[in-house]
């Protein structure tokens, strides 16, 4: 017997269409290379999205087409993500930071026809256009007056869809639709493409915007500082609307100053962003004596986040840290750092920090587990480390048009291999402990580079440091420690550096070489690009035996 429910569809329009009627007055801030801060209201934006999307229709957009865009968080990205999805076409967010040839190989394999670009990156499209032969028609993201001279066929985003009204009802079809996709930013082979759905997105989005996961209250003022191409901007300008949040849409300009600024004139109360962003807006509100007052709750994701990150943030600023995981294939979020009530009144001050340095529970519509090599499942008790696997309603189920990755992504019973080592504990408490391609083997026992760098974090003196495995005679595989200073000319001393780390890790974890780099190299999304520096420090310790 059957519940006695209408079956009405899970559509991404009709996120926007509920804080268009219910929260419309609620402010769209955005800060547009060019034209500088720029104000709408959730009602503007609807009628705007419904007029990108007849422009989209009297474009021969229709259903499955795919639109992609190139482009930082402001109004008009915002307008997209509602507009081509509304439609049944499906929104394809490009990371611009990618290598001309991945951008290529992207565009190709989803089959854009239109693509949506910001005025800054024209000049890339130039470069790859005669590579990219399904695309028809691209639109620049500006006004009329802010176009910049350019050898492409373009039209202006604002004369796209002037020529409409916006007077139409957003249709409704299968849920499961395809509606947005997002291609990993992998180190190796070509970049996979994860296709969400309206239903997975929709489901994301109730589950994202909750007190229990981002510790998002009615009446926020929401600043995603991930960037909108970067797998949903981690589901705020999808969950915004529904709490009638004030969103914050930063732009291009991401440092410190240019942040802490914003979050100071608009009163920012809840942001996310992973943890290079948040390293310089820390050193910037340090540098000028500012303060944090109206951040109620940064969310850290991406990587992992030091404890010395946490600490400051909450003992000198008093901002609460959401510690959070996820992964593009997952929409993103798969697990979230608000401890549970009976944690926060059963424990020491000491002990929720140490859960909160961890990755948080799992959330609502994740199920997570770890699995031995042979898939079987390991006990919750904190210690027993295995591959983490996942299933879930927004979880994919396989890569888009990509059988070869589809053959090594899932198990036998269809969870998701995350490739992460990590454990959980009696709290179902997520602790990552590596990547599986990053963790390191020493003589037989492994060793976390996750750890290690939180730790080394926190050397006074240390702006960031990355954690690797080097061959070794001996023991197979030994760390090695790099290291970016504060200041370069006076950088700590190896024998500060590993006093520091002896007393919070195991001897036989102390780095066996300690270097420093004016700079870490980092990958498209911000992250430590470990495949260089294993390249680089590979011979690092040739001949070693002790």
């Amino acid at each position: 017997m059957k519940g006695l429910m209408q079956n009405a569809p899970l559509m991404i329009s009709s996120l926007l269409q509920t804080g268009a009627d219910v929260f419309g007055g609620s402010e769209v801030v955005s800060v547009v290379a060019g034209e500088g801060v720029v104000r709408h209201t959730y009602r503007d934006i609807n009628q705007r999205a419904k007029q990108l999307a007849q422009a989209l229709g009297d474009a021969g957009i229709g259903m499955t087409d795919r639109v992609a865009t190139l482009a930082w968080n402001d109004h008009r990205h915002l307008e997209i993500y509602y507009g081509v999805s509304g439609i049944g076409a499906v929104c394809h967010t490009i990371n611009p930071r990618l290598f001309p040839e991945q951008l290529i190989y992207i565009i190709n394999h989803a089959e854009d026809r239109i693509i949506m670009v910001d005025p800054m990156f024209l000049p890339l499209i130039e470069k790859i256009i005669d590579n990219c032969p399904k695309l028809e028609k691209i639109v620049v993201l500006c006004t009329a007056e802010n176009l910049p001279d350019t050898v492409l066929d373009a039209v202006v985003y604002e004369d796209f869809i002037g020529a409409f009204d916006g007077e139409m009802e957003w249709p409704e079809f299968d849920e499961n639709a395809a509606s947005s996709l997002c291609y990993t930013s992998g180190t190796t082979g070509n970049p996979k493409g994860a296709l969400y759905s309206h239903r997975s997105t929709v489901l994301h989005a109730l589950m994202a915007g909750t007190p229990a996961v981002t510790g998002t209250l009615t009446g926020e003022t929401m600043m995603p500082v991930v960037p909108m191409f970067h797998v949903n901007a981690w589901g705020q300008p999808y969950y915004a609307p529904l709490v009638g949040a004030k969103l914050v849409l930063p732009g291009p300009k991401l440092d410190g100053e240019s942040l802490y600024n914003l979050i100071q004139a608009e009163s920012v109360s809840n942001t996310a962003g992973v943890p290079t962003i948040w390293l310089n807006l820390l050193k910037h509100t340090r540098e000028v004596g500012g303060n944090l007052d109206s951040l109620r709750n940064v969310i850290i994701g991406g990587s992992a986040a030091p404890g010395a990150m946490i600490r400051e943030f909450e003992d000198d600023y008093q901002t609460n840290v959401i510690h959070a995981w996820g992964m593009t294939e997952m929409s993103p979020l798969g697990s979230a750092g608000v401890l549970a009530p009976h944690l926060m009144h059963s424990t020491s001050a000491e002990e929720q920090f140490e859960m909160k340095q961890k990755q948080g529970h799992r959330v609502f519509g994740v199920d997570m587990r770890i699995v031995n090599d042979d898939e079987e499942p390991q006990p919750h008790d904190g210690t027993t480390r295995g591959h983490l696997v996942v299933r879930g309603p927004w979880i994919i189920s396989s890569y888009y048009n990509n059988h070869d990755a589809n053959d090594k992504a899932f198990t036998k019973e269809g969870w998701f291999y995350t490739g992460d080592i990590a454990t959980l504990d009696e709290n179902n408490i997520l602790q990552l402990v590596d990547r599986s391609k990053d963790v390191i083997k020493s003589g037989g026992e492994w060793i976390s580079s996750i750890d290690l760098e939180n730790e080394a974090v926190g050397i006074p003196g240390v702006v960031e440091a990355a954690v690797i495995g080097v061959a070794h005679d001996k023991w197979g595989e030994r760390p090695v420690l790099i290291l970016v200073p504060q200041d370069s000319d006076n950088p700590p001393s190896e024998d500060s550096v590993r006093d520091f780390l002896g007393t919070r890790i195991a001897k036989w974890w102390v780095p066996d070489l300690i270097a420093f780099k004016d700079e870490i190299p980092h990958g498209a999304t911000g992250k430590i690009l470990k495949a260089e520096l294993r390249e680089e420090f590979r011979d690092a310790l040739a001949g070693a035996t002790d």
